[in-house]
């Protein structure tokens, strides 16, 4: 019982426990993966960035580090990880360069055409259904806009499946089934990468002539 709740603190960590999980988000694979994922797009140093589940803001922290003129949302719609993130990136906050807002990704609260990049990192499975939350990324995003996806599992490792058992809400996603909900969204050029070592990568592009 007490391991189920351990776990289930991933999906919206809450407590003592969530602030256990969410420290962990910001090492170990996690780190690993974001490093790797983020070698899929390029964030412009003047970039207004958007990271959805932005968790304990380890990846908050990195995108800084790629806008160093540009502007880092983070989004969570778990309060601890909101004040984890908003701790672990209190100087950018304080520079005016950062913000870490409560919210759901399936509304988010920000105007049509904000963002320059949104980013996902090992997230997507919490959501409310893909094809909501990646047309509220896509609404969000400026014409020309970028969405990366970055999670460790395929959707089909048996490591997802038994988790799956355990967490209640958790949803595997096989690549292909991201790639279509970003194409139902209305994102093109969608791009796929799977590498053994550190997961899975999914870009896709939100057209420039987009409104």
């Amino acid at each position: 019982m007490l391991l189920k709740k351990f776990f289930q603190n991933c999906a919206c960590p809450k407590g003592w426990g969530g602030k256990i999980v969410v420290a962990m988000m910001n090492h170990g694979p996690h780190a690993a993966l974001a490093a790797w994922g983020l070698k899929h797009i390029t964030v412009k140093r003047e970039a207004s960035v958007l990271d959805v589940g932005c968790g304990g803001g380890a990846n908050v922290r990195r995108l800084l580090a790629l806008a160093e003129n540009g502007h880092v949302t983070g989004v969570d719609v778990s309060e601890v990880s909101v004040a984890k993130s908003r701790s672990y990136n209190e100087e950018a906050i304080r520079r005016g360069q950062c913000d870490i807002i409560r919210g759901d990704v399936s509304a988010l609260p920000f105007e049509n055409g904000q963002f320059d990049v949104a980013t996902a990192f090992e997230t997507i499975y919490f959501w409310p259904g893909l094809d909501q939350c990646f047309a509220e990324i896509y609404r969000v995003l400026r014409p020309g806009g970028i969405f990366l996806v970055a999670n460790e599992s395929t959707g089909e490792d048996e490591m997802i499946k038994t988790f799956a058992k355990v967490i209640d809400g958790l949803q595997p996603y096989t690549v292909e089934e991201i790639r279509g909900a970003m194409d139902r969204a209305g994102f093109s050029g969608i791009r796929a990468d799977v590498d053994k070592k550190y997961g899975v990568a999914v870009t896709g592009q939100k057209d420039e002539a987009a409104g």
